[in-house]
């Protein structure tokens, strides 16, 4: 059994591994885009991610898992979750951070970086 929780450092890495991902600071939270849309924030203070993801997953995490995630707000087709670092593993992190970004970035993007793994 692997050791659970990412700290935000390892948050940080985390998101070297996927192209052209623009970080900001929003004044309390870190934005983060992919050519200008973003698909997540990070709160370093309360050490929690909010990520992009369809309505129907937004609703099964919450629901699987409250004391990982929460439902942030919804807006049009997506959902967005608020997830606990310290309550989730890196494996799943980052496929939850890589689904994010995915239903973000532009198809020709997604597509080549999909042939790349």
């Amino acid at each position: 059994m692997w050791a659970m929780g990412v700290n935000v450092e390892e948050f940080l890495e985390m998101l070297g591994r996927l192209p052209e991902v623009e970080q900001s600071d929003g004044g309390g939270w870190t934005s983060l885009k992919v050519r200008g849309k973003g698909f997540g924030y990070l709160w370093e203070k309360t050490v929690t991610v909010g990520l992009k993801a369809t309505i129907e997953e937004q609703m099964a995490l919450v629901a699987e898992r409250p004391e990982v995630f929460e439902v942030q707000f919804t807006a049009g087709r997506f959902g967005w979750v608020v997830v606990r670092l310290a309550k989730i593993d890196s494996d799943e992190l980052f496929e939850l951070v890589t689904e994010a970004w995915c239903l973000t970035a532009p198809k020709e993007l997604v597509e080549a970086h999909e042939a790349g793994r």
